[in-house]
């Protein structure tokens, strides 16, 4: 339905991607993937007609509407109910309940319909932005980060809706399991060119990696050989009985495509700094109250331990006490009622939204960092801006010139720079790409202390999640399990699910329970056994791959310091024998290599078969 032809564009120096062509078409959902600064938005804003390629073209059938969501609201009615009714299609004024529905979805509460929408947050504000386009009647909706201002119900619903879309949909988010259940495509923005595959982000990026490791086994093969030929016909330019060979890999030289080595990338790859601790408890929060004022209390008699190795994550809809949970725990605010204590060897790392406004204008990123050392010392904070991907001039940039990423990025630099053993996370994704949230995702995996994570990204509450502290129904309870048990058993309020679909899921809950312990132990053993019995053939096939290549190399070696001594002693019959062996000799390895690369491919296909075979059947257990 809309195709994008050859198109180009630039800014300044950057350029953000060149004569990339591809198709969106009938009822496709198509989620746009790529790392900050490397043009998803201004590629949304291109087929929106908001800006002018450098070159290329955009075609769409006549009369094709798209539905952009804007950050930047002009609100003309009096009412939230009355602005957000001027989305609807013209002729439907009468269907004010679609209104209403969408408004709950996106977390609007009834007593705000009536509200002024200039009295609402930011966020409220951008929400009702997108509830007028989800309204009419758009044959194309682009949806850059729809879910920045919304809540774990409000994007759970949003998800939903999107599912019965009747048109196309493009997707911007850094939420990659938000992204997956929506979308049925992936079109990503890699090293200024585009690829569009069918299926999630998953496969999209096991398929990047899977290219981006034969291409550079490629080029090192190609250098390989390109070396060896110019060692060939510099040794033998000056030799007129061997003019005919130099010619033919002179000839071969001039057609081998020279490819270039990859560019890296920046990516962020960080750890957090353990600080040793021998207790069993880094907090106990006993019997807390808190409010901003007397009618509305947020938390009242709340009371938890954290475990010196907890993963606990705190859920539920915004503006309910979640961040005000995490500012106690922390320190930043102090219970009306109740204690929060911590042995003293507990060391505290806060991450908060609203921490980037302590940073200083004038100060580079160098500096801030420097300033989070115990020892101040610069190169440690050097080491430091180079993991959160400030190499260079950029750690010398002062942070009041930098994103609100990248002063995020200064704040978890601050994080590392102390070893901590209780982490306090909220919401530390929301100016990240999916790449850095992978990146953020392994080095909470891999701190050895608590954690404390407030987040709507429920990619990290069904990784981490181990114990959840839920705001629901005003009320904060301790749930002793994990995000799905949480699901299954406990649910959230106001989402409503088929009666064929809830009953679909007791039937599977239950045939899980009828799987006793020994029956998993059997199938796990057979499991075991099949991957023993398919694995090791290859195993064993790689191995003799590799020790053929050795020992063909080593003669291949050999050989070619004989011909070396052979045309020093002027003997031909010898270098015309060597020459044929040597080229035989490569052939041979060659083939040992492309064999090499099939066996090694089929093996991590078989593997990745058994893991996941085995992880749904602890997942049953």
């Amino acid at each position: 339905m809309i195709a994008v032809e050859n198109l180009s564009k630039s800014y300044a120096e950057q350029v953000l991607f060149e004569e990339i062509s591809f198709r969106i078409n009938r009822k496709e959902r198509v989620g746009v993937v790529g790392r900050n600064g490397h043009g998803k938005t201004t590629l949304f804003r291109l087929i929106a007609g908001l800006e002018i390629p450098d070159s290329g073209r955009i075609t769409m059938p006549k009369n094709y509407r798209i539905g952009y969501v804007e950050q930047e609201v002009a609100f003309t009615e009096e009412t939230v109910l009355r602005e957000a009714s001027k989305g609807l299609p013209s002729g439907a004024a009468d269907q004010q309940w679609k209104v209403e529905k969408i408004l709950a979805g996106l977390g609007f509460e009834k007593e705000d319909f009536c509200r002024h929408p200039a009295e609402l947050s930011a966020g409220h504000q951008v929400r009702l932005n997108l509830v007028k386009v989800l309204l009419s009647d758009f044959n194309l909706l682009l949806l850059d980060e729809p879910n920045n201002y919304l809540d774990i119900t409000s994007i759970r619903w949003l998800s939903r809706f999107l599912l019965s879309w009747p048109g196309e949909l493009m997707l911007i988010t850094h939420d990659r399991s938000f992204m997956d259940r929506v979308v049925t495509h992936i079109l990503g923005i890699h090293r200024r060119k585009v690829r569009k595959i069918a299926g999630d982000t998953g496969k999209y990026y096991s398929q990047i990696a899977q290219d981006e490791e034969t291409y550079e086994k490629t080029r090192t093969n190609d250098e390989r050989k390109r070396k060896e030929i110019e060692i060939f016909i510099n040794r033998f330019r000056a030799k007129a009985r061997l003019a005919n060979l130099v010619q033919s890999r002179i000839k071969t030289l001039s057609k081998m495509e020279k490819r270039e080595r990859l560019e890296k990338i920046q990516a962020l790859d960080f750890s957090f700094r353990n600080k040793p601790f021998h207790g069993k408890y880094v907090m106990n929060v006993s019997d807390i109250s808190f409010s901003y004022n007397q009618e509305n209390p947020l938390i009242k008699n709340f009371s938890i331990s954290i475990g010196a190795r907890d993963r606990v994550c705190v859920v539920g809809k915004n503006g309910k006490g979640k961040t005000t949970l995490l500012k106690l725990m922390a320190g930043a605010l102090q219970p009306k009622e109740g204690e929060i204590s911590c042995p003293l060897s507990v060391s505290i790392g806060y991450y908060e939204q609203t921490n980037v406004a302590g940073l200083s204008d004038s100060r580079t990123v160098l500096e801030e960092i420097a300033s989070a050392l115990p020892d101040a010392d610069p190169k440690n904070a050097r080491s430091i801006c180079g993991v959160m991907m400030f190499e260079g001039g950029a750690a010398l940039k002062r942070t009041g010139v930098l994103s609100g990423g990248e002063k995020s990025r200064v704040m978890f630099g601050k994080l590392i720079a102390t070893p901590i053993n209780l982490l306090l996370l909220d919401e530390p994704t929301n100016h990240f790409d999916m790449e850095s949230s992978d990146a953020l995702l392994a080095a909470i995996d891999n701190f050895e202390g608590a954690l404390v994570l407030v987040t709507h990204n429920e990619m990290f509450l069904h990784a981490l999640a181990e114990r959840l502290v839920i705001f629901q129904n005003d009320e904060v309870l301790v749930y002793e399990g994990d995000y799905q048990r949480f699901l299954e058993k406990v649910g959230w309020k106001d989402e409503e699910e088929k009666p064929q679909k809830k009953q679909e899921e007791e039937v599977k809950r239950e045939a899980k329970e009828k799987l006793g312990k020994k029956e998993l132990r059997r199938l796990r053993s057979l499991i075991l056994s099949e991957r023993a019995r398919v694995l090791k053939p290859l195993e064993e096939r790689i191995s003799e791959i590799e020790q053929a290549i050795e020992r063909d190399e080593q003669e291949f070696s050999r050989m070619n310091t004989e011909i070396v001594e052979a045309s020093r002693l002027h003997q031909s019959l010898k270098i015309i024998e060597l020459s044929k062996s040597i080229h035989c000799a490569k052939e041979d390895i060659d083939l040992l290599f492309d064999e090499l690369e099939r066996v090694t491919v089929e093996y991590e296909k078989q593997k990745s078969r058994f893991e996941k075979e085995l992880l749904a059947l602890s997942e049953e257990g």
